[in-house]
């Protein structure tokens, strides 16, 4: 099965390509909107501003491309800036008057990381190191496959500033200063959007890169050869 790790020169994506390749997958490392739109399944890493991702993916062509292969069906994960930028928009170098465009795929607008609890007490921000990730209560068993054989509250490393918003397409949960959501699904499609880095994540990483691959791998019709 190909995976098209989509390549729009936002951080280094090797050790995500190292992972998808551990579980099985054909990589495509490519910033070409052709190989999005003929991809088995579609990878969105990233780290770095909202908008300028944003941005750089509009003059690449690469917007309308994933817009496209998701109307589609075709499976997709988004991992840290990858995530935020499945949703309608980002405040980073924008504001929540007039965020700055993100693909759409799910509502609502990506915004700064609290840097106080409820009482008052204060967090460092950006959020950086492990954390627990808790599955939803009676979250849909398409979302709950890309968590089968890990732990609940199973940790995962985090490095960011900006969170997603609270919405019916959250399905996992962690807390830093306040509860925020650490994994979303597109309901009815095996498309995802992670928080924390699975590619930096030891072998609980290693394992939802490996379910990531076999759910799209159904999803499409193809067979692969996972260590898992």
């Amino acid at each position: 099965m190909s995976v098209v790790l989509v390549d729009y020169h936002k951080g280094n994506i090797r050790s995500v390509e190292r992972g998808l390749q551990a579980a099985g997958a054909e990589v495509l490392v490519s910033d070409r909107p052709a190989d999005v739109r003929a991809a088995d399944a579609v990878v969105l890493p990233g780290v770095g501003a909202f908008s300028d991702a944003a941005a750089t993916l509009d003059q690449l062509g690469l917007a309308a491309a994933l817009r496209e292969a998701c109307a589609a069906g075709v499976p997709f994960l988004g991992i840290c800036l990858g995530m935020h930028l499945m949703f309608a928009g980002g405040e980073e170098h924008a504001s929540a008057d007039a965020p700055a465009p993100g693909l759409g795929l799910l509502p609502g607008v990506v915004g700064r990381v609290p840097a106080t609890d409820e009482a008052g007490r204060s967090f460092k921000v950006p959020h950086v190191g492990w954390n627990s990730v808790e599955l939803v209560p009676g979250a849909p068993s398409l979302p709950q496959a890309l968590f089968e054989g890990i732990r609940d509250g199973e940790f995962f490393y985090f490095t960011h500033s900006f969170q997603a918003p609270q919405t019916p397409a959250t399905v996992a949960c962690t807390c830093h200063a306040q509860s925020f959501p650490s994994a979303v699904a597109v309901p009815g499609n095996p498309q995802f959007g992670v928080q924390f880095h699975p590619e930096k994540s030891s072998d609980a990483g290693a394992r939802l890169l490996a379910n990531f691959v076999r759910l799209a791998a159904r999803d499409r019709g193809t067979g692969i050869t996972s260590g898992f």
